[in-house]
């Protein structure tokens, strides 16, 4: 079964089990997607309302780009899950030969670039959701569901950060160096561009609400 399709329940409990994945990183894509979704709430929420309408019509954009990163995010979710198990399936290949060692390690090695694809690919959604978000905020929304954009803000900057922790875990452990070097400095910028966004949107969420 797909994690996508299990009842919240039955993701919480495989979690919470001895089963290796999924694990941190498909956490960190679901933290994306849902916080994804919660911006496309916000949006479909201002439209259809008076008091909001000269935002109605960017707030529909809105509401359709997120919920185009709230499904890419459940999809490379499930992704992230079936590369750990390349990686696992590939450390449990023989070695008792000289060949079977290099095989068992050349696929080692591939599965784990294919463990550093997805939460690369989860950080740059995770950002997208950022920007997508923020710009919510400086168009203009309705207020009433403040709370609910600042748990965007968060859920998704949780995201991004689980992410970037699974990337750095492998590529400590690549052999490509020029590969792991250019992963490191994409996420790096990444996180230079959409944290301070997220962290400045939730500080303004938070105003709102206080004021």
């Amino acid at each position: 079964m797909k994690l996508a399709d299990m009842t919240v329940t039955q993701f919480v409990d495989t979690v919470a089990s001895d089963a290796p994945a999924p694990g941190g990183g498909s956490v960190a894509a679901l933290e994306g997607s849902i916080g994804a979704a919660l911006t496309a709430m916000v949006a479909n929420l201002t439209q259809g309302r008076k008091k909001y309408a000269e935002y109605a019509e960017y707030a529909a954009e809105v509401e359709k780009k997120g919920n185009e990163l709230k499904a890419r995010l459940l999809d490379v979710m499930d992704r992230d899950t079936e590369a750990f198990n390349v990686v696992s399936a590939a450390f449990g290949m023989p070695k008792a030969t000289d060949e079977e060692k290099t095989a068992r390690s050349a696929a080692i090695q591939e599965g784990l670039k294919g463990c550093t694809k997805t939460p690369m690919e989860m950080m740059e959604l995770c950002a997208d959701a950022i920007a997508l978000a923020a710009s919510l905020l400086e168009r203009g929304f309705n207020d009433t569901s403040a709370s609910d954009l600042g748990v965007a803000f968060l859920s998704l900057k949780s995201g991004m950060q689980g992410a970037w922790l699974n990337v750095l875990i492998n590529i400590g452990s690549l052999k490509d160096r020029d590969f792991a070097e250019d992963c490191r400095k994409r996420g790096e910028l990444l996180l230079e561009r959409a944290l301070p966004l997220a962290d400045a949107g939730y500080a303004r969420i938070v105003e709102m609400i206080r004021a």
